[in-house]
């Protein structure tokens, strides 16, 4: 198990130090601005659609490792996926986030997602992680920003 532990904690690292889809998209569909005020987090999630389905998507901003990590493993996970395989990754993301601690997450389900599933011990990270989601969410609903609150 601690190897386990190890090999999440060095996907949340890379992730964070090399975020995969950093940048500004040209001619987004949407986006959408998200803000975690407990610990400040700020990103923006650009999205763009072809029909149904996410052609590109990126984000930018500044927070926490845990945030851009996840902000980054989101984009890599929901490019070229359908907007309805996108909300149900989210919702099998946050289902994952509020299992028990001690319950083993299946990294042939979640993939590299599941690296965050250490969040749990510490119920205020779970916003940390779920902050580039919401504002996912908020763009694909037309609203220009989202907040963990």
């Amino acid at each position: 198990m601690n190897e386990l532990f190890d090999l999440y904690q060095e996907i949340i690292l890379d992730h964070n130090r090399r975020p995969r889809n950093y940048r500004t998209l040209e001619e987004p569909t949407s986006s959408a601005d998200g803000y975690n005020p407990i610990c400040g987090d700020e990103l923006k999630v650009y999205l763009k659609l072809d029909g149904d389905k996410i052609k590109d998507i990126s984000f930018q901003g500044q927070g926490c490792a845990i945030s851009k990590a996840s902000a980054s493993l989101m984009t890599v996970e929901l490019k070229g996926k359908t907007l309805a395989e996108a909300e149900a990754g989210f919702k099998r993301f946050q289902e994952m986030l509020a299992e028990e601690v001690d319950q083993e997450v299946d990294f042939l389900d979640f993939g590299d997602l599941a690296s965050l599933s250490g969040v749990r011990r510490f119920p205020a990270r779970i916003k940390c992680a779920t902050l580039a989601w919401h504002a996912l969410e908020a763009a694909v609903q037309g609203q220009e920003e989202a907040t963990t609150e």
